[in-house]
């Protein structure tokens, strides 16, 4: 291939910049540049795939709980015919599973300790076909019986209250019963049937199960407050529930990226930060070639006006040196992306093996529900960062490139 000579003289000057004894000052000032720009792009990619697959794990564990769209009475009633519900939902080509539920707020007493709790009535059956923890734990679930009133709690939620299975516990629902004495709050007697563990704490410490006949006796809520559906892919929750919304205006549509929304959002947040911070690494190492091009500048004064002697315009002279420039940037930003890729795809064998050879633990299993590094490198992270990183590197090449292009042939050979 026959490259312009702009390129060609650039490529020169690069590689002999890394060769050349006579400016080893330069050389290490330009290998500097590179090797921070190599740095910031796999520190970005590493932070950003390790964040993203801590998102992903609690995701997937909140996902194990709750369904994906949930489907009220636009009226706030409860719904008279749910299979009528579930049969209209079935027809939208992403909803493959749905189950009645009735979702209700109560405190659990056990003695003197209190704990207020988010109660869910369910149809074990149905339930396998939304949720994840039902499908997996099908023969506890199916203890709770109609008329039973039994309960299924979260393993935190035992372990502060100290019941195990089989253990009695009060149930006392927040609206009270009016009776000449006064109002006087509901109280049942539920029996512990069983513990589930879902590794999301909010929910294992919180959340208890009933069957959803005697949720709705309970809590007086005349039947099935809801609908919960299941979707082919739960990323397209939002997008299902508008499309919902439209299809069934007798309902109100809430998903899961809606419920969660604080904690969403707040990751969003997080992760724009650390991609801001960890990008003025990216600058700095990037305007770090300002200083090496400005120095390759001053000592081709004799080679630049040779070239403008030879007939090169002003315009090849910037051309050169933004060659010369830019190649460092591509350099660095593609070592810095095979370097993030290769610690972003093996984190879990390298994360180990550094905890083995320093005899720590970075993740301890009896504080953190996650004991492994997760990580998800996503194209949609990494393909901006590549990109920001040669803009930057090529914006740094300017300044000293306009300079070169400024020199004049007479002044630069005058003391030669």
């Amino acid at each position: 291939m026959n490259l312009p000579y702009e390129w060609r003289v650039g490529w020169r000057y690069t590689r002999a910049g890394r060769s050349d004894r006579r400016n080893g000052f330069i050389s290490f000032i330009s290998g500097v540049s590179v090797i921070g720009i190599a740095l910031g792009v796999a520190a970005l990619i590493i932070v950003l795939s390790v964040m993203n697959g801590f998102q992903k794990e609690v995701r997937d564990r909140m996902l194990s709980v709750v369904a994906h769209v949930e489907l009220y009475d636009a009226l706030g009633g409860p719904i008279a015919d749910w299979h009528a519900v579930a049969a209209q939902a079935r027809k939208h080509p992403d909803v493959v599973g749905a189950a009645p539920f009735v979702p209700a707020q109560a405190l659990i007493a056990r003695g003197e300790d209190m704990r207020g709790v988010m109660v869910r009535g369910i149809v074990p059956s149905e339930e396998a076909q939304v949720t994840p923890l039902a499908a997996r734990m099908a023969s506890v679930f199916g203890r709770l019986q109609p008329g039973g009133w039994g309960v299924v709690l979260g393993s935190e939620l035992a372990r502060s209250l100290g019941v195990r299975e089989g253990d009695t516990i009060t149930l006392v629902a927040p609206s009270g019963q009016v009776t000449p004495a006064g109002v006087v709050p509901r109280l049942k007697q539920v029996t512990v049937v069983g513990l589930f563990e879902a590794g999301h704490y909010e929910y294992d410490s919180g959340l208890a199960l009933m069957h959803a006949d005697d949720a709705a006796r309970l809590f007086r809520t005349g039947g099935v407050s809801g609908v919960q559906l299941k979707l082919k892919d739960a990323q397209r929750a939002r997008a299902v529930g508008d499309e919902l919304s439209q299809a069934m205006p007798q309902m109100l549509v809430r998903d899961w990226t809606h419920t969660n929304r604080n904690w969403f959002e707040a990751v969003q947040v997080e992760k724009r930060m650390m991609f801001i911070i960890l990008t003025l690494i990216v600058a700095v190492a990037a305007f770090n070639l300002v200083s090496t091009l400005v120095m390759t500048v001053t000592d081709k004064r004799a080679d630049i006006a040779i070239l403008r002697t030879l007939g090169a315009t002003p315009r090849s002279i910037m051309g050169i040196f933004m060659v010369q420039g830019a190649m460092s940037g591509v350099l660095g930003t593609l070592s810095g992306l095979g370097l993030g890729l290769l610690v972003a795809f093996n984190i879990d064998v390298i994360v180990p093996a550094i905890e083995r050879l320093l005899g720590v633990s970075f993740l301890p299993g009896s504080i953190y529900l996650i004991s492994k590094m997760p990580s998800d490198p996503q194209w949609s992270d990494i393909l901006p960062i590549t990109i920001i990183s040669l803009i930057l590197a090529l914006l740094a090449t300017l300044y000293p490139s306009w300079r070169a292009s400024r020199v004049q042939p007479a002044e630069a050979l005058r003391y030669e």
